[in-house]
């Protein structure tokens, strides 16, 4: 688990002669990345509701704060799943991937710039994910808490700040990425704007 910092150091490792991108593209995927993000957000809400971890959904979102907020813990919903919605969990996992990954692959032109995609716009789905379920119900309560952050293969489990954590390096990676410009050649997409002029 503690591996996943590498995944933004390596990243900008291999991009810091540039990336091909515009930062036009970055705002969409980033659009693209908060709206599916708060829809994450709501399907874990659904979800607890569903399975009786959210007192007070019935009421206002306020009765749910104050109804849930000593009740509810996201590492006990996992065990708590039907086995039904347990095989549902894990396929809409693997659907989210596809989606980010398709937006990449709209996005960008070659390999790297696509996994440059990618991770941004993971990173930005998955903070949005936490800011959605703060903003909705107040968890995380503190930064601590522990969450599942993914059930494929197995259960990922880690406090909350941890996913922020590589999220923000990784934000940081493809914004110096793109800021890069190495003595003696131009930036590859001021480039690519200069030969279209």
């Amino acid at each position: 688990m503690n591996l996943l910092l590498l995944i933004p150091v390596l990243a900008y490792v291999s991009w810091r002669d540039g990336l091909n991108l515009h930062w036009q593209q970055l705002l969409y995927a980033a659009l693209f990345a908060m709206g599916f993000g708060f829809v994450e957000g709501a399907v874990v809400v659904y979800l607890r509701a569903a399975i009786g971890l959210l007192p007070g959904y019935q009421g206002t979102l306020n009765d749910v704060v104050r109804l849930s907020s000593q009740v509810y813990q996201q590492t006990h919903s996992v065990s708590e799943l039907p086995p039904s919605l347990l095989v549902v969990e894990v396929i809409r996992e693997a659907a989210t991937i596809l989606m980010l990954a398709t937006v990449a692959l709209l996005a960008a032109p070659s390999r790297r710039e696509r996994w440059a995609v990618f991770l941004w716009s993971f990173a930005i789905w998955d903070s949005m994910y936490y800011a959605a379920l703060w903003a909705t119900v107040r968890w995380p309560q503190s930064l601590h808490d522990l969450d599942v952050l993914f059930l494929i293969p197995v259960p990922w489990m880690s406090a909350v700040w941890f996913p922020l954590l590589v999220n923000l390096l990784t934000l940081a990676a493809v914004t110096l990425a793109m800021s890069w410009k190495p003595v003696g050649k131009p930036h590859s997409a001021t480039a690519h704007n200069a030969a279209a002029d």
